[in-house]
C-alpha cells in the first residue's frame, strides 16, 4: 500500500547506531502498491525520503570536513603539551615562534613550565596544569576521531539508502508501465472481440 512506503521512516523501523532509519527494500512491488492509483503517492513518498537522506548526507559531509581540519590541530597541541612535560625545572628556555594570525608569527622564549593555556572556543582560554591539559586533549582527540569515524560510516550508510530508494522507485515505475501496457492490451483484445462479433452490413 502507499502507506507502506513510509515504513522506513517510522519510529519502529530499524536504524543504524546513530538512529538513521534504513530505507524500505522493495522486493515485491505488490507489497507497496495494490493498484495504479497508489503509484503516484508511493513514488512521491520515496522521493521525499531520498531528499531527506541527501540532506543528511550533505550535513554529515560538512561535519566530517570540519573534523578533518580540527583533528590535526588537537594532535599538534597535544604533542606540544607532551613536549613541555618533558622539560625539567632549571632547563634553558627554548626559542620558538607562535602564530598570531594566518600570516603573522612572533618569536618567544619559553622557560620550563608546569601549566599551559588552552583555547576552549568562543574566545575562552583557561589555564591547566600540564597533566590535566594532556588528559583533556587526549579525550578531545579520541572523541573527534570517533566522531570522524562515525561520520564516514554514516555517509556510506546514507548513500546505500539513497541507492536502495532509487532502485525501489525504478521498480514501482516499471511496474506501473507494465500495468498500463496490460490494460491497453486487454482493452485492445476486448475491442477486437467486439469487432468480430459485429456482422457485416
Amino acid at each position: 500500500m502507499a502507506d507502506s512506503a513510509a515504513k522506513g521512516s517510522s519510529k519502529d523501523a530499524p536504524t543504524n547506531p546513530r538512529g538513521i532509519p534504513y530505507a524500505p527494500f522493495v522486493d515485491k512491488v505488490e507489497d507497496y502498491v495494490s493498484s495504479r492509483a497508489e503509484v503516484e503517492s508511493t513514488l512521491k513518498s520515496f522521493q521525499e525520503m531520498i531528499s531527506k537522506y541527501q540532506f543528511m548526507e550533505v550535513n554529515t559531509q560538512r561535519r566530517a570536513a570540519g573534523l578533518k581540519d580540527k583533528i590535526p590541530d588537537i594532535q599538534k597541541t597535544l604533542d606540544t603539551v607532551r613536549f613541555l612535560q618533558t622539560r625539567k625545572p632549571g632547563s634553558e628556555p627554548i626559542e620558538t615562534t607562535f602564530e598570531l594570525n594566518d600570516t603573522l608569527y612572533a618569536r618567544a622564549h619559553v622557560p620550563p613550565t608546569e601549566e599551559v593555556y588552552l583555547w576552549l572556543g568562543a574566545n575562552v582560554m583557561l589555564s591547566y596544569p600540564i597533566p590535566e591539559a594532556e588528559t583533556l586533549l587526549e579525550s578531545k582527540l579520541s572523541a573527534a576521531q570517533q566522531t570522524m569515524s562515525n561520520c564516514e560510516e554514516d555517509v556510506d550508510f546514507l548513500r546505500e539508502q539513497i541507492t536502495t530508494l532509487e532502485v525501489a522507485t525504478a521498480r514501482v515505475y516499471n511496474w506501473d508501465v507494465g500495468q498500463r501496457r496490460n490494460e491497453k492490451a486487454d482493452g485492445g483484445d476486448v475491442g477486437g472481440e467486439a469487432a468480430k462479433a459485429t456482422p457485416n452490413g
